[in-house]
């Protein structure tokens, strides 16, 4: 048995941007993209694209990337990382979200080092937000955390908010979770969508509604999800300065 596998869910039918995962970001796919940011931090034995797509698996297996196939009625990215739980056995599953190709592999070093030392532990990542326009982005899922670093709840709304509306601090959701097998099989027991998850379209909340716990570690913030053209110009630019980083 693994101690850890990465698996990077990734799907064609998004409906934001579609047929994201195959975007080419000077002329790499974003998904290759994350892939190879994983690379940096994982052996790629242990790092596994999941997809329902052939066109996707055609695509991987042509820059060498593992691929494990799920099946098109998976709800959310970690339903698909559930049915790799069931094809591959490991004691924790590190899912990194297809559309992080700027994702930092110093923070996925951090995230296995911490679900190591605490295997029972449901762990995510998040990080300041710094800027108006990103905590007001309905894009953008928010972070309310305990002082322990809990996850109270999680919304795409700005949030915590006051009287005024005026922005003072806020923290956002970094795609990169740590999950043990158990609570895999528990989250994908679940036919639709919970109450929460489907009102704000996020799948940490799956967990939160039936009383389970998710543990929050600091991310840098130097990653960001492409969820729109704008996401998608920016990390563009970003890639263009910064080249030998993202090689």
């Amino acid at each position: 048995m693994n101690k850890f596998i990465v698996v990077i869910p990734a799907r064609m039918k998004s409906k934001r941007l579609l047929g994201k995962p195959l975007i080419k970001i000077n002329g790499v796919p974003m998904v290759i993209r994350t892939f190879n940011q994983c690379a940096k931090a994982v052996a790629k034995k242990f790092l596994y694209i999941a997809t329902d797509s052939l066109k996707i698996k055609r695509v991987c297996n042509q820059y060498g990337a593992n691929v494990v196939m799920t099946s098109k009625k998976c709800l959310t990215g970690t339903d698909r990382v559930a049915e790799v739980s069931k094809k591959i056995n490991s004691k924790l599953y590190i899912n990194v979200q297809g559309d992080e190709p700027i994702f930092n592999p110093n923070d996925l070093k951090k995230l296995i080092n911490l679900s190591l030392k605490n295997p029972k532990e449901i762990i995510s990542g998040y990080s300041k937000i710094s800027q108006e326009r990103m905590y007001n982005d309905l894009n953008v899922p928010k972070f309310v955390l305990d002082k322990n670093n809990y996850l109270l709840y999680a919304t795409r709304a700005p949030v915590p908010s006051n009287k005024k509306g005026i922005f003072k601090s806020s923290y956002r959701q970094i795609c990169a979770y740590s999950f043990p097998k158990d609570t895999l099989n528990f989250f994908y027991k679940f036919k639709k969508k919970t109450f929460l998850e489907n009102i704000e379209d996020i799948e940490l909340l799956r967990f939160i509604e039936n009383g389970m716990k998710v543990k929050c570690i600091k991310m840098s913030g130097n990653s960001l999800a492409v969820d729109n053209s704008f996401d998608l110009n920016l990390v563009t630019r970003i890639i263009n300065k910064n080249k030998k980083l993202y090689e």
